[in-house]
């Protein structure tokens, strides 16, 4: 397996980072240049975990991967409509917790 999966998993751990200092300046459900610095990150992390070896993905199993990719795809062809700032602030509290953990475990392994 190639090291070169380990940048991308790096961006994933930048984008988590500067997520929860996004959180620290407001609320991404009232602030929308919050809102969008969040989809920002959203979308960087989520190309980068399509860029994961699949074989370090199956070990993580409750990680959702092939939802974080179709998030992705929401993100980047600007299908907004389908997502609202209370479904991202649900992912954001709820979904990039488990996945950091996962990623700095495949880093560390």
């Amino acid at each position: 397996m190639s090291k070169a999966w380990q940048v991308h998993a790096r961006h994933i751990l930048d984008a988590i980072e500067k997520i929860r200092r996004i959180q620290q300046r407001g609320d991404l459900t009232q602030d929308e240049m919050l809102y969008d610095a969040t989809l920002r990150n959203l979308q960087t992390l989520s190309e980068a975990t399509q860029r994961l070896p699949d074989e370090l993905k199956q070990a993580y199993p409750g990680i959702p991967w092939q939802q974080i990719s179709g998030f992705r795809n929401i993100l980047v062809h600007n299908y907004l409509g389908e997502i609202d700032a209370q479904t991202v602030q649900a992912v954001v509290q709820q979904h990039l917790p488990p996945l950091q953990d996962a990623v700095r475990n495949m880093l560390a392994g």
